[in-house]
């Protein structure tokens, strides 16, 4: 027997079919009433298709791929975030449709996890029949005058009020305080109303009633509000779950799944609008004689097929189908029935669950059931019984296979193995049903064993959940304001950048005059790039930190072949003489020689060196200052061609030919320039950041001669040193800046390179926790911490292959513990960071090119743009957003941007090769 069949109707052998533990069946059971019982019974196998084919429904109608009429419509509701337990203040809800033929008003009062509860202010209105089924503009001026009544006792004045307003009926959203109405349900059925924005109908009737200034925030219908009713305290609820007259859940899915929205990050709440689920392979197996003649005899016959099933607001009715079938069968009451027994709607909710109640014993029963006008004899009580257990348990494990469709869901979006969430459940049913909960928890366990669901009902039936949504798109529009203004002075616009693209290519002229400039515009002694024809056997030398790379290059017809082997530098050696780390370079190189079978040969030599120089020629650079720890005595102020030509001497058995000193941005626009011969343009964004290009000599006032081109290594991570980018500098740049080792130096470089771009995330992070709009407004000793948000986590976490879940697995890897609107502002944030440091950059470069453009008098400019460096590299956007810069500010430039390989090592020797070739050229 399927183990799920146990919750229902199926008992041991010689059980008659009344289910509950402890209830006495009469021993004659006449198979008439037998046979009734069983169509309710519902196996195991019937529920896992009802919750398979749900699912199914589910996730078409997410894909935007249901058909005119959709078996569930999975609309959106734009609440986008939870409560978390901050939200306070005075708010208004107005419930129509929660409570079937009624009205209620509330005033709520929210005073966060902290305040003392208040307890909410409540008045209920009957809603005449005739304006339930009259003009739509009767029913919510209906609703105006009450709004007034209730408000008409309260000290309100004429202070604005905002309301949520709860209507619980199916409805297109389009916004949060955008929601038209579909079709009408429960009974009501207003003329005027399907296809109308319910919010504008309600806003339009206070103002003809014109008594109090109200803002209608948020349209809410219960299900949300009973999600968003939670108690604060228990963990994030992320389903709603109500059974009242009628039933509907609704839970956080991520927005990327939904259609309809464009969205690809956050999450946001989907009312499932499951009462309207159809499916006839699913639910003909399940559906009765009884629930095709309740459906026939409805308002609305053929739809809300599953919620009949379900809702309040149809079990009684059901059960008097059950009942009066069996009496006028000759089963129960002696075969008599009353008038009241055959009219529509004589048992109510009320009465299934007064006498379904073990409780309340067979006196009871009979009580109801000599209202109905019915003379009951102790055997028909016992079965009355058994007949509204049977309807109530069919009913809560539909509820439940439903629902594990709905936790199988979260369980696939969210990627998890096993899924531990909180349900809010809410509606009559629950309430008056002690023991559908029951049914319903135990038949979840058994349809998704994987998921660890804790129940928690809702307060005062989801009037405290519209409230708080109506608090939480508060709390969010003021948060967004206080996001906005923190990042507005990173979004740069066009203005600004031409404006930086304007003083740089001043900053460039004056330097190359040798006037005062904040960029250096250094001459490398490179005259040329590579053109193809360098052919031979180099080696390259590649000291810029702890790691010393010494590489053999050989360029050939077919193209570059590289061997390498790399060499630690101790640390003994890098802070010792100068002679020592010299001697210990050598070593190196002829260790290497000696394993490449090189020994006695003398190949020309590039050596890249990563440290502040001053070049006076290609061959000789003076060391302005040691940096990356190394301080290396006796070598500051000295020519490092020099000091390493004397290590090679006093090894004596050794012949090196050093050609040429480069820099690591010259040895990628030589890298790249190899494979194009369009490339005149180094870049580097890596933990620094630099350009070179080529300049006409003409321009270069330290350099003699007029004729030809040299690179220019521009040095612009100094750029507005000068004072010249203050209006773009924040005050988070200012921290940023104050606290480096170098205060008041390389501005430019500070606002765009990954040693910096974490830290300025972090101070905004700072500051916005301090807003109270991050983190709930609590500082965590970890974001304290200097350096703790590394640059690579920008990369990660604008990722688009990274889901929201990753993206707060980053951070809360960092010990921010944080909600999913915080992982989504901390993603803006670093989006904001990025995109300014990418759009300087791009500025920069444009600057470049266009002056190579100006330098040739084109009308137009073909080049290419050699980049290395980790950010530029493996950031998602960074190079498509310097790209689009350039392209915008430049556009007579047609540039294309090559990413360099091994601009250090094989970059310097083709700088040897391209040096050679020129020298062999001179002496033919």
């Amino acid at each position: 027997m399927d183990s799920i069949g146990s919750l229902g109707l199926q008992q041991g052998e010689g059980a008659p079919g009344c289910p509950q533990e402890g209830l006495p069946c009469p021993s004659n059971t006449s198979e008439m009433v037998q046979e009734c019982l069983q169509q309710f019974k519902v196996t195991g196998a019937q529920l896992r298709q009802i919750q398979t084919s749900l699912l199914g429904s589910m996730e078409q109608a997410l894909r935007g791929q249901a058909g005119p009429a959709p078996a569930v419509r999975m609309l959106p509701t734009y609440v986008g975030s939870i409560p978390h337990g901050t939200e306070q203040g005075d708010f208004v809800v107005l419930e129509l449709g929660a409570t079937g033929a009624s009205l209620r008003v509330l005033w709520v009062t929210l005073t966060g996890i902290e305040g003392h509860k208040v307890e909410p202010r409540s008045q209920e209105f009957v809603i005449p029949q005739e304006v339930m089924l009259g003009p739509g503009q009767q029913l919510f001026d209906f609703a105006a005058r009450c709004l007034s009544e209730f408000l008409d006792v309260l000290p309100v004045g004429n202070q604005g009020l905002q309301l949520g307003f709860s209507f619980s009926f199916p409805c297109h959203q389009t916004g949060l305080d955008k929601s038209t109405l579909i079709s009408w349900t429960k009974g009501f059925k207003c003329s005027d109303v399907e296809g109308q924005d319910v919010v504008q109908l309600l806003r339009d009737a206070i103002q003809r009633q014109g008594a109090y200034s109200i803002d209608v925030v948020a349209v809410v219908n219960d299900t949300v509000g009973t999600m968003m009713g939670c108690e604060p305290g228990v963990g994030p609820c992320e389903v709603g779950l109500v059974v009242d007259t009628g039933t509907n859940a609704c839970y956080m899915e991520e927005a990327r799944h939904v259609a309809v929205l464009d969205e690809d990050r956050g999450r946001v709440c989907i009312s499932i609008e499951w009462g309207s689920f159809s499916d006839e392979g699913a639910l003909g197996p399940v559906q009765t004689i009884f629930d095709r003649t309740l459906d026939h005899e409805s308002l609305n016959p053929g739809a809300q097929r599953f919620e009949k099933m379900i809702g309040g607001l149809y079990l009684g009715e059901l059960v008097r189908l059950v009942l009066a079938h069996l009496a006028q069968r000759g089963a129960l009451f002696g075969g008599h029935t009353s008038p009241v027994l055959r009219s529509q709607g004589s048992i109510l909710l009320e009465h299934v669950a007064e006498m379904e109640d073990p409780s309340a014993g067979a006196a009871r029963v009979h009580a109801v059931l000599q209202d109905l006008g019915l003379n009951p004899k102790a055997s028909d009580a016992e079965w009355v019984q058994c007949v509204c257990v049977a309807v109530c348990t069919r009913a809560a494990q539909l509820c439940a296979a439903a629902l594990a469709a709905v936790l199988s869901r979260l369980q696939h979006s969210r990627e998890q193995q096993a899924l531990q969430i909180a349900v809010a459940t809410g509606g009559r049913v629950f309430e008056r049903h002690p023991r559908f909960l029951s049914v319903l928890r135990e038949t979840v366990m058994l349809l998704a064993p994987d998921c660890n669901v804790c129940f928690i009902p809702s307060v005062d039936g989801g009037g405290r959940g519209v409230a708080m949504v109506t608090a939480v798109a508060a709390r969010l529009a003021a948060h967004r304001r206080l996001l906005e203004e923190t990042l507005a002075p990173f979004r740069l616009t066009r203005e600004q950048l031409a404006e930086v693209q304007a003083q740089m290519r001043e900053a460039m002229a004056k330097g190359l005059q040798g006037e005062a400039s904040s960029l250096r515009m250094l001459p490398t002694y490179v005259r040329a790039t590579p053109d193809g024809s360098e052919r031979g056997d180099f080696l390259a030398l590649d000291l810029g930190g702890t790691n010393f790379r010494v590489l053999l290059v050989r360029v050939a017809t077919g193209g570059v072949q590289i061997s390498s082997q790399i060499y630690s530098i101790p640390e003994c050696v890098a802070q010792g003489s100068g002679q020592q780390l010299f001697d210990h370079i050598v070593d190196c190189i002829v260790d290497f020689q000696q394993k490449q079978g090189l020994s006695g040969q003398s190949l020309p030599l590039g050596f890249t060196f990563s440290f502040p120089c001053r070049q006076m020629g290609l061959d000789q650079g003076i060391l302005l200052n040691w940096t990356k720890g190394f301080n290396a005595s006796d070598c500051e102020g000295q020519d490092v061609v020099c000091l390493l030509r004397e290590a090679i001497r006093r090894r004596q058995a050794v012949e090196l030919n050093v050609v040429a000193i480069v820099n690591d941005t010259v040895g990628t626009m030589m890298s790249c320039g190899y494979e194009d011969p369009h490339c005149e343009v180094g870049l580097i964004v890596g933990t620094g950041t630099n350009a070179c290009y080529m300049e006409e000599l003409r321009n270069v006032a330290s350099v003699d001669g007029d004729s030809g081109q040299m690179c220019i290594n521009t040095e612009w991570g100094a750029f507005g040193d000068d004072g010249s980018l203050s209006m773009l500098s924040t005050r988070f740049d200012a921290c940023v800046d104050q606290a480096s080792i170098n205060p008041g130096k390389q501005r430019f470089e500070k606002m765009i390179s990954g040693m910096y771009l974490g830290e300025i995330v972090r101070h905004i992070l700072l500051h916005l926790t301090s807003l109270g709009v991050l983190f709930r407004g609590q500082q965590t000793q970890r974001l304290q911490t200097r350096d703790i948000f590394k640059t690579k986590f920008l990369s990660e976490i604008e990722s688009d292959s990274l889901a929201l879940r990753q993206v707060r697995a980053i951070l809360e890897d960092l010990g921010l513990p944080l909600t999913s609107d915080d992982a989504l502002m901390v993603l803006e944030v670093c989006q904001a960071v990025s995109k300014r440091a990418a759009q300087l950059c791009g500025a920069g470069v444009a600057a470049v090119v266009e002056k190579i453009r100006e330098n040739r008098g084109l009308e137009e400019l073909t080049i290419s743009v050699g980049v290395d460096g980790t950010l530029y590299k493996l950031h998602p956007h960074f190079s498509s957003l310097v790209a689009a810069t350039v392209r915008e500010l430049a556009p007579r430039c047609v540039v294309t941007f090559l990413q360099s390989e091994d601009g250090s090592g094989k970059g310097a020797a083709l700088v040897t090769a391209v040096a050679c070739r020129l020298a062999q050229r001179t002496r033919v």
